[in-house]
């Protein structure tokens, strides 16, 4: 069996476990880039919690390349925007998630890469934005900068008023991640449009602190609202 078929092993069954956050020590054993390209595998894996947990997983791991060699870390953050251009042919999805994670791990590279991740929503002509016309990819970008925010909420702030067109957006994953994200960088400016989606009963199913949850986006919007005061 080869060094990757059997970390990906491994590493899956850690994140398939019950007890996967107190099992994810375990990943100390095997060098943090032996890790990457198996979490990367895992991100599209037939099971949703370990897609999931991955992102967890590969956010630790970035945070220990930096640690070691921050030239290394940035090598790893330009390889997911590669993943992120459509002319490297390969798969976005999940990748938005694992340049967050990365970012709420580790100073440096959030410092180095917010710009970046926040980029892929920006909207208008006045910024030298990526903006991802898919609104299925969109997905990962907002749920990115509102795991993001909790932890570094200055770093996504300046992304306020593209946060506030997202609560329109026609996806109702993106209006709800539009407005989690609002809410926990206080952008009072949102507070008319978080208003009017207080009733918006379309669910979601996501990621947050670790675990699986269904909401909906009125329960966010009510949320953010909150937050403000």
């Amino acid at each position: 069996m080869s060094r990757f078929r059997r970390t990906k092993k491994q590493v899956r069954e850690i994140l398939s476990a019950s007890d996967w956050r107190d099992r994810l020590d375990e990943l100390e054993a095997c060098r943090p880039g032996d890790l990457v390209a198996p979490l990367l595998n895992l991100r599209l894996d037939k099971a949703e919690e370990v897609r999931w947990r991955s992102v967890t997983a590969f956010g630790l791991t970035a945070d220990r390349l930096a640690r070691a060699s921050m030239e290394k870390a940035r090598v790893l953050m330009r390889t997911l925007m590669w993943y992120m251009n459509e002319e490297s042919g390969n798969l976005g999805w999940g990748i938005p998630h694992f340049m967050a994670e990365a970012m709420v791990r580790n100073d440096r590279v959030a410092k180095e890469f917010h710009k970046i991740l926040s980029s892929y929503i920006f909207c208008d002509e006045k910024c030298d934005g990526n903006f991802l016309d898919h609104p299925e990819l969109r997905r990962d970008v907002y749920w990115g900068l509102a795991r993001l925010a909790g932890a570094r909420p200055e770093l996504v702030a300046p992304s306020e008023r593209f946060l506030i067109a997202g609560l329109d957006d026609e996806d109702a994953h993106n209006r709800a991640y539009a407005a989690w994200t609002l809410g926990l960088i206080k952008a009072r400016a949102a507070k008319p449009g978080l208003e009017a989606l207080r009733d918006d009963g379309n669910e979601i199913r996501t990621f947050r602190d670790g675990e699986i949850v269904d909401l909906t986006v009125g329960d966010l919007a009510r949320e953010a609202l909150e937050r403000m005061g």
